[in-house]
């Protein structure tokens, strides 16, 4: 579960997102969702999880472009 907590973290950080909103868009989860996941009260289903991956791989975060002048 913290290997899925991180990858969402690091796709919602790099599309500038929300890690609730990549459920949502996702998944369609509910906006308690991440929350109860990060408590450990709650979490996903393994077909949740392979969708969940499969919307971040399908949808890549824009490369980041880097600072060319000098």
């Amino acid at each position: 579960m913290e290997q899925l907590i991180a990858e969402v973290r690091a796709y919602a950080e790099a599309t500038n997102k929300s890690p609730e909103k990549v459920l949502r868009e996702a998944i369609g989860a509910s906006w308690g969702a991440w929350a109860a996941w990060q408590a450990g009260t709650s979490g996903p289903t393994m077909r949740s999880a392979d969708r969940l991956r499969a919307f971040m791989a399908a949808n890549p975060a824009p490369a980041k472009q880097e600072d060319t002048a000098c």
